[in-house]
């Protein structure tokens, strides 16, 4: 079953995508924007890791795709915990052209509208690095998510540290976002799906 939203498909990943997506793990600048480690990996290594995805309904890792570019990047709802009903979740918009069009935007809400309307979790957490202020501003501002706190130079970049702020959005403060801007009304999904 693909997840569809308003600009955005979310399915399955595939192995046949996992080329392009070590091409946007190995871009030096999305890697200093991203939370986790960074380092360069191999076609071998990336394949690896891709045959070795827990299938386990605990991680779920999607393909982004859009009907004009294809796979354009990677959400996730990882450490999906059944007894508190919560998650971690994470988005890449790997491909430079597409950001700042509102796919991340859209990945973001499709995937909340998954994890709460579908999954039943009752909140979602993330993190962003300090520096990534694109994605403050898409998760804080655009998308209804707390700041919740900080980790003090968690992140080591360019010989660097940088704080990691702690966010996250409860299944309420998803339904209040989505009544007040109507992202989900049907005039906005059609207003949508003609940019």
């Amino acid at each position: 079953m693909n997840i569809q939203g308003k600009k955005v498909t979310l399915r399955a990943l595939e192995r046949s995508d996992m080329e392009e997506l070590r091409g946007f793990h190995n871009d030096p600048e999305i890697g200093f924007l991203l939370g986790g480690w960074s380092h360069p990996i191999s076609s071998d290594q990336q394949l690896k890791w891709f045959d070795g995805l827990a299938f386990d309904g605990q991680h779920l890792r999607f393909a982004i795709d859009t009907p004009s570019d294809g796979f354009i990047g990677i959400s996730t709802i990882t450490n999906i915990d059944v007894k508190n009903r919560s998650a971690y979740h994470g988005i890449m918009i790997g491909k430079k052209n597409m950001q700042g069009h509102g796919y991340g935007r859209d990945a973001v809400m499709t995937t909340m509208k998954y994890a709460f309307e579908e999954l039943g979790l009752h909140r979602l957490d993330g993190d962003i690095v300090e520096h990534n202020v694109p994605s403050y501003n898409l998760y804080v501002q655009k998308c209804g998510w707390k700041k919740e706190g900080v980790l003090r130079e968690h992140a080591f970049r360019n010989n660097q540290y940088y704080d990691r702020i702690l966010v996250g959005i409860l299944k309420k403060e998803y339904e209040e976002l989505c009544t007040q801007n109507r992202y989900w009304d049907e005039k906005n999904y059609e207003k949508a799906m003609n940019f």
